[in-house]
């Protein structure tokens, strides 16, 4: 391993806010550690995550200065002590099993801990192999593991254009499933067909509880995921099939769920809240999911959506432009 440290630019934050407080700065990247490696990043994933954590929402509070980011792809450039498998001019992406007061992605220069790394397919760009992990061990986690997905099974997939959105819509069809996208904008409908939906509703057009009872001949939807909230949770409620399963993975809305009490004491719903740390901080569901993950990347049945690409120096853009709530698919920064 080298021994020397070297200086990079580093996106970090002294407080809370909006994008604005993003600052691009030179700072020293010490050599790794043991069980640790130094990475010339080449691309940064952008996860809604990132923003939570910026603006003090998210579940662990930054320490300041702040550093940001959990996904990334690059080329090993320094290997600490005690690390196997890994080598110096390596090309791999992380896998995002740290804490943002730990470690973090956005920069030229990084450190990681190794058994975060993953060689990625030579099919993958760089910044197609920075989108990968967040999104689909999130739909392994709620679609293979807790949900146990089976052929033939409905699932609402709503703010279906996010990257989360459209892995599901991939998982699903790998596993046999009945994809119904929900989106509220009129011009993602084709592109939601296009990128694998079955069934896709405009929510700012159309009644989502009637377009669903028709699609599934009033029986009710089997698996819903809804990173959304507020007030189309009850509509959800209202088609979910009896015992249907429920998962709420995020809170994009900022108007408060009703709870649709009535509805629930009817179908009985079993609802959860879901968290991809159910996979990632159990390594052998882990492992199970990287497994499945690569296989399907292998046989071209799962592959990233790129909506747009920013450079670093943009940086503040990219999460402006994530917060629009208008792109289809991945934000990628490039380094």
């Amino acid at each position: 391993m080298s021994n020397l440290s070297k200086t990079a630019k580093t996106v970090l934050f002294t407080t809370t806010g909006g994008p604005e407080v993003l600052k691009i700065e030179n700072v020293e990247i010490p050599a790794p550690g043991a069980q640790e490696v130094r990475m010339q990043i080449k691309a940064i994933g952008i996860n809604r995550a990132d923003a939570m954590y910026r603006e003090g929402n998210y579940v662990e509070q930054p320490v300041f200065p702040a550093k940001l980011g959990y996904e990334a792809s690059g080329i090993i450039d320094a290997v600490g002590d005690d690390v196997t498998g890994f080598a110096i001019g390596d090309v791999v992406s992380i896998v995002p099993a740290f804490s943002l007061n730990s470690y973090a992605t956005y920069g030229e220069l990084i450190v990681v801990p190794a058994y975060t790394l993953q060689k990625h397919p030579s099919s993958l760009s760089f910044e197609e192999a920075a989108s990968i992990w967040t999104s689909f061990i999130s739909m392994y986690g709620l679609l293979v593991d807790a949900a146990r997905i089976k052929a033939g099974q409905t699932v609402i997939i709503t703010a279906a254009s996010s990257s989360a959105g459209l892995a599901a819509i991939q998982f699903t069809n790998l596993m046999g499933g009945i994809s119904i996208a929900i989106t509220s904008s009129p011009g993602k409908r084709e592109a939601l067909l296009n990128a694998g939906a079955k069934h896709v509703i405009v929510s700012a057009e159309q009644d989502i509880v009637a377009e669903i009872n028709e699609i599934t001949a009033n029986k009710g939807v089997d698996i819903i995921l809804d990173p959304v909230g507020g007030p189309m949770f009850s509509k959800l409620i209202a088609v979910a099939a009896e015992r249907a399963q429920v998962f709420v993975y995020g809170a994009m809305s900022t108007e408060q769920a009703v709870f649709p009490t009535l509805a629930v004491l009817t179908k009985l719903p079993t609802i959860k809240g879901y968290s991809a740390a159910d996979v990632l901080s159990n390594p052998s569901i882990s492992q199970e999911a990287i497994k499945f993950i690569n296989k399907g990347i292998q046989e071209g049945k799962l592959k990233p959506v790129i909506a747009k690409t920013f450079s670093l120096d943009e940086i503040g853009a990219a999460h402006r432009y994530m917060e629009l709530n208008t792109h289809f698919g991945k934000i990628v920064v490039t380094v």
